[in-house]
């Protein structure tokens, strides 16, 4: 029986947003014990929360039958003094996914241009398409972003540029003063969305955010993330950085306490722990060089990465990442990003790191005996 009413147009064609596979879920379907199995798809830390998080959360365990603070005071001012802008310049969301969706509701809408770059995070398309904007895809340029490209692809419909920094999937990163040269060429009227996702793993960042401190760019806002670096994607917590006007927009969208106290207490406890941070950094580079010279010792193509995840040509993705996850690891294949004959490797610890490596490497040996 169908629905006796009609749904937004917008929703018929639009996929579902398919995450990592949870490794409880993959348990049950082959029958093996969750702690016999790994995952290395979601591009999480391998190394666990941030402990003063954890010890933070036990603590706000005891309040939880209280609303948590509709303005998240105590992270904001924490958040605001760590990044030197003003509290009026930060917006909090459940993930800087929902951040995604609030600049879609306050910029898209029917005929509006969004422009983006082939190989980019799934959500930017959708979010355009179910607010019944144009999404512009500009090819890659070496599976990263090209940006003169993307500026030339510039409408005078154009009201949303999103560009990630490293990418997402691709790890790739734009150089410093290509971003730089990109952002003067974007007309004022149109919004750089910058996700950041993935910047605390760069040694040498690019910090824009003097660019918003100083109130020089009102169309550009940064996002980024609880869920990489602080090991809280489970908390769901991430925030944006922008112009308070912009801001304020946006803060008329969001709901009443989408950030919950939980994740509050354990974000304001995170940004301190330094110690976590430095470790997670540490495994990160020592385990993207460990996929790097195995990759090519295998003669197997990838993507030289910025984030933590690296990207592997298989040659049949869904096909490598069955057999993967049929010995209890679990990997990302990359057909919905228009790359079948990838998958995509979160880093893992080394313990982790060298299983997937020897399971691949008798996978593709088979393969190629056939």
């Amino acid at each position: 029986m169908s629905l006796p009413f009609t749904l937004n147009p917008a929703l018929e064609n639009l996929p579902v947003y398919q995450p990592g596979r949870p490794i409880e879920e993959v348990a049950r379907e082959l029958g093996l014990p969750a702690r016999s199995i790994i995952k290395l798809a979601s591009n999480e830390n391998p190394l666990g929360p941030s402990p003063a998080a954890m010890a933070a959360l036990k603590a706000a365990a005891k309040t939880l039958h209280l609303y948590p603070d509709g303005n998240a005071h105590y992270l904001k001012q924490r958040l605001a003094a760590k990044l030197q802008v003003d509290p009026a310049n930060l917006i909090l969301g459940n993930g800087s996914n929902e951040i995604l969706e609030f600049l879609a509701h306050a910029l898209m809408g029917s005929g509006v241009d969004v422009v983006m770059s082939e190989y980019c995070f799934v959500v930017y398309p959708l979010v355009t398409r179910l607010l019944g904007a144009n999404a512009i895809t500009v090819p890659a340029r070496h599976y990263g972003h090209d940006l003169a490209a993307m500026a030339k692809a510039i409408t005078p419909k154009t009201k949303v540029i999103f560009l990630a920094n490293p990418n997402n999937p691709t790890g790739t990163l734009a150089p410093a003063p290509e971003v730089r040269e990109f952002l003067e060429q974007v007309p004022p009227q149109v919004v750089v969305v910058l996700d950041e996702a993935y910047i605390e793993f760069l040694e040498e960042p690019l910090d824009l955010a003097p660019l918003i401190r100083q109130g020089g760019k009102p169309n550009l806002i940064l996002l980024r993330t609880f869920s990489k670096i602080y090991g809280l994607a489970g908390l769901r917590l991430g925030y944006g950085i922008g112009h308070r006007d912009l801001i304020a927009a946006l803060e008329k969208i969001r709901q009443p306490f989408n950030v919950n106290s939980m994740a509050q207490a354990g974000g304001l406890a995170a940004l301190d722990d330094e110690e976590h941070v430095r470790k997670t950094r540490q495994n990160n580079l020592e385990g993207r060089k460990f996929f790097e010279e195995t990759l090519r010792a295998m003669s197997v193509e990838f993507v030289p990465s910025h984030a933590n995840f690296i990207l592997a040509r298989v040659g049949d993705g869904r096909g490598v990442f069955a057999a993967l996850q049929a010995g209890g690891i679990i990997v990302r294949p990359m057909e919905g990003y228009g790359l079948p004959e990838w998958i995509r490797i979160s880093i893992g610890t080394p313990r982790e790191n060298q299983r997937c490596a020897k399971a691949l490497k008798k996978i593709l040996g088979k393969k190629q005996n056939l």
